[in-house]
């Protein structure tokens, strides 16, 4: 079946990318998707899996440019950003 879920190319039922551009102080950061695109993030829009609750950027010490990361996206009034970005674990194996 064509639209059957492709657990390998979605691990977690997340897209997969990494971290091109992270700018700490204004919470804003850009992640490329393994098919080239470009796609914003900012805090505190975007939720980071395994932050703790509160804060002004909760999560954002988790993140590193050139990381893997998973995400996923959603839409604004005028352009698609990433919504959740979940952070590769220690143990995880590189895509």
């Amino acid at each position: 079946m064509a639209d059957e879920f492709d657990s390998e190319h979605y691990p977690g039922n997340f897209y997969q990318g990494i971290i091109v551009r992270l700018d700490r102080s204004r919470g804003k950061g850009i992640v490329r998707s393994t098919r080239g695109r470009d796609i914003s993030f900012e805090f505190p829009f975007v939720a980071v899996v395994g932050a703790g609750i509160g804060g002004r950027m909760p999560g954002i010490e988790m993140l590193k440019e050139g990381e893997r990361v998973g995400f996923d996206v959603g839409w604004t009034s005028k352009c698609r950003r990433i919504t959740t970005i979940k952070p590769r674990e220690p143990g995880d194996a590189p895509a």
